[in-house]
């Protein structure tokens, strides 16, 4: 069976974050496409191709983010792609260093797919990076 390849939209402040979750991917042989936003505001203007931004094609349909960034953070942006009707199936991984429970509450109640705490190691996040590649192998998307 051959995998279908789909774009992954990952949206990630922090640069060892993003090099982190790319040599994961590496080392995963994980063949998706990786795109990468700075922010909220970066990601839907990607997401959606405003403010001079080309619209990623196709559509990712999986959106690995962190909570905590400037300009728009997570929460925020989960709130804008769930009542968006264009926007609001993708399926969202929160990766994040926040343990507060109050996070976890608000990003499941907008439907997160997940919420995963970014590892202390490098070997952790790998294997965290490994199920998720599993997981979004074995669901069939839209």
């Amino acid at each position: 069976m051959e995998d279908k390849l789909v774009n992954i939209l990952l949206v990630e402040d922090d640069n060892v974050d993003i090099m982190n979750v790319q040599r994961a991917f590496g080392k995963n042989n994980i063949q998706n496409p990786l795109f990468t936003a700075k922010n909220g505001i970066e990601a839907l203007a990607m997401l959606r191709g405003t403010d001079g931004i080309q619209m990623i094609h196709p559509r990712p349909q999986i959106i690995l983010l962190d909570l905590n960034m400037p300009q728009m953070n997570g929460i925020e942006l989960l709130k804008e792609i769930r009542k968006d009707p264009e926007l609001k199936s993708i399926s969202v991984f929160v990766m994040t260093t926040s343990n507060d429970d109050r996070d976890r509450l608000e990003a499941y109640n907008l439907n997160v797919a997940g919420y995963i705490l970014k590892p202390v190691s490098f070997e952790k996040f790998v294997s965290a990076v490994s199920i998720l590649d599993s997981y979004w192998k074995l669901c069939e998307q839209p």
